[in-house]
């Protein structure tokens, strides 16, 4: 069996779940939480439920409610990971699964419009024809909107998996078309390695969020000319990332000031950091780059 059907055992309650809401599967699937590799995983198993040999074999044509209701003690129809659907789903290279990754650049509005004419065809095989946006706050607004008319007119045979860290950095439209299922959350997180003298990404994180609550303590730290360097900015995004993650699942005294935000807010927080990070990627000055990440914020939780 390759790895990415092996699931880790955090993720058991969500793997047995999509084993059985495959008896009736719903057009839209949205799997939030968890890590990345977590979430491709999930996805990955998810097309292997829908096609397998032996979970077709399976297949019950009993109501979602029953099916999600089952008793724990009924026997599982589960993808085996072994059949050539399954091996091929694995490879990425199956006939009736579309992979588009949103990790390796954004979701643009033409690779949305080519899944039109294949979604006019039935599936190739037995099973149902799965379109993976992975990674799906990659979606650029005019290929969100796209997606969004295409789910108003389902054609038979497909599916849609989306995967987001949060759905709060999805159109909120996208997340009312689907059936979401929430990953164990990461858990706490490791400390970066300390950058030169006592600097870290954690600490400036946590001064990041001090300014967005309270409006003080932030310009001290990049006004001090040489200290904060490109690696080390990048390092603060993700730790900033991650604080948000830990505030959605009430972990993170980071994000106390952030659970009141709404879910516009919120994505309007998630855009600002990966408008951030592109800034970095373009060789932007860090130090102006966080300041502008820490107006935004402190902005936003006031409501602006």
């Amino acid at each position: 069996m390759r790895e990415p059907l092996t699931i880790p055992a955090r993720q058991e309650r969500v793997r047995a779940f999509l084993d059985r809401l495959g008896a009736t599967p719903p057009q839209v699937l949205l799997l939030e939480g968890g890590h990345d590799p977590e979430r491709e995983a999930l996805a990955l198993y998810w097309a292997c439920r829908l096609n397998c040999a032996r979970s077709l074999a399976c297949k019950s044509d009993q109501p979602i409610q029953t099916a999600l209701l089952a008793p724990a003690g009924q026997p599982k129809v589960e993808p085996c990971g072994a059949c050539p659907e399954c091996v091929q789903i694995l490879e990425q290279v199956h006939r009736d699964l579309v992979f588009i990754d949103g990790r390796t650049e954004s979701i643009k509005i033409d690779m949305v419009r080519e899944l039109r004419s294949l979604m006019g065809e039935p599936p190739r095989g037995q099973g149902k024809r799965v379109i993976v946006l992975f990674e799906a706050q990659a979606l650029q607004p005019e290929a969100a909107n796209f997606l969004l008319k295409s789910m108003e007119e389902p054609r038979p045979g497909n599916v849609f998996v989306l995967t987001a860290p949060q759905r709060e950095r999805l159109l909120p439209t996208l997340v009312s078309r689907s059936f979401v299922l929430t990953l164990a959350w990461p858990e706490v997180w490791e400390a970066e390695p300390v950058v030169g003298e006592g600097e870290n990404a954690s600490e400036w994180a946590g001064a990041m969020g001090e300014f967005w609550r309270t409006g003080r303590g932030w310009f001290e730290r990049t006004s001090d000319k040489g200290r904060l360097d490109a690696p080390l900015a990048a390092r603060v995004l993700v730790e900033c990332q991650r604080a948000l993650a830990g505030a959605l699942s009430g972990r993170e005294e980071f994000g106390q000031s952030l659970r009141d935000l709404g879910p516009e807010s919120l994505r309007r927080l998630y855009a600002a950091l990966d408008m951030a990070q592109e800034c970095l990627e373009y060789r932007v000055n860090p130090a102006l780059t966080l300041d502008w990440l820490a107006v935004t914020g402190f902005s936003l939780t006031r409501g602006q």
